[in-house]
């Protein structure tokens, strides 16, 4: 992410800059937009502060800048930053943490 604009994503959001989806099969045909696979893996770009429970305590985020998750297939929000394609996903949207 450049420095144009910089985001911080408010409470539990997470940003996060997709995987590209895979061009072609294991055969090599090539696929076309409409039948690509939505990706669930990505890198964390910007987290929030974390969750504000009831009594205004802040439950700190899981995941940090950096870290390539796997996040729920339609969870979240897409948006573009800085001519990028990502998405804003809340953190109990996010299935895990890759190593």
């Amino acid at each position: 992410m450049t420095a144009k604009n910089k985001i911080r994503p408010l409470f539990d959001n997470v940003l996060i800059r997709p995987v590209k989806a895979e061009e072609k099969t294991a055969g090599g045909i090539i696929l076309p937009d409409s039948v690509k696979e939505k990706p669930q893996i990505g890198e964390v770009l910007a987290a929030g502060k974390g969750h504000i429970g009831p009594k205004g305590d802040v439950k700190p985020m899981s995941v940090k800048v950096g870290d390539k998750v796997m996040y729920k297939k339609w969870g979240g929000n897409e948006v573009k930053v800085n001519g990028e394609d990502c998405v804003i996903v809340e953190e109990k949207d996010i299935l895990a943490i890759m190593e």
